[in-house]
């Protein structure tokens, strides 16, 4: 059966998350924050929206932040605890065109085993620096899956089965903080989920705040390609096949 709900990872966007929750709830879903070790400010916006809302919003707390992967996955395992089929994640910063729920969700409904991943149409608040930073991502995921299956592996406006998710965490730990959404991806491409990739609008960011530390995230980030780019390698006959075949 398919059974989505939303997920959102929150750290300090506390001018922005209402707005975000308001137009999730919308669109009829049962959303899960996950309040990822907020100042009291945020956390205080957290708890009156979960109040406002007891049969719609769902608050979990870490104490400590662990980064967004941290929240994500913590998302996940409540999803997976309140026997939701699919999680719909969107960044709590406003960045996401909420409007495109139903068309992802659609896609996801007529193939509930893949991921569907957003591909960012920008506007102009996005930074030049940032975009072409991206595009070296890209390059490297496309390596690493020896393929072009994931147009963007950066966009966190998603829509995963919860199955293989939980199966991935459980049996290897994931990247984190700003590395999570394209570790993620690439293994569950790997492990044979098929990626929908549709087009959506991106702006940056409606409350100003960014998480991205510029040293530290890109730090981890190239760790990550050249740890994915080894795992790749026994994996090279497996992926030449597949991207054959599609």
């Amino acid at each position: 059966m398919f059974h989505p709900c939303v997920v959102i990872p929150v750290y300090n966007h506390e001018h922005a998350i209402g707005k975000v929750v308001a137009q999730v709830l919308e669109h009829g879903l049962q959303c899960i924050l996950v309040d990822d070790g907020s100042s009291p400010a945020c956390a205080a916006v957290l708890d009156l929206l979960a109040a406002r809302h007891p049969n719609r919003v769902v608050l979990e707390r870490h104490a400590l932040n662990q980064g967004k992967g941290g929240a994500v996955l913590s998302g996940f395992a409540r999803a997976q605890r309140d026997g939701y089929s699919h999680v719909l994640q969107v960044d709590a910063d406003g960045q996401h065109s909420v409007g495109d729920i139903p068309r992802f969700l659609d896609a996801a409904r007529a193939r509930p085993a893949a991921v569907v991943a957003g591909c960012p149409v920008y506007d102009e608040s996005v930074p030049a620096l940032r975009l072409y930073a991206r595009y070296l991502t890209h390059v490297w995921v496309w390596i690493n899956t020896l393929s072009l299956a994931i147009r963007d592996s950066m966009c966190g406006f998603r829509v995963y089965p919860v199955a293989p998710v939980i199966a991935l965490a459980a049996r290897r730990r994931l990247g984190l903080r700003m590395n999570f959404d394209i570790e993620i991806l690439v293994r569950l491409y790997w492990d044979g989920s098929e990626v929908v990739n549709l087009p959506t609008r991106v702006g940056y960011p409606e409350d100003g705040v960014s998480h991205f530390k510029a040293w530290t995230d890109n730090v981890l980030i190239t760790r990550l390609h050249v740890a994915l780019f080894f795992g790749m390698l026994p994996r090279i006959p497996g992926l030449l096949v597949r991207t054959w075949r599609n």
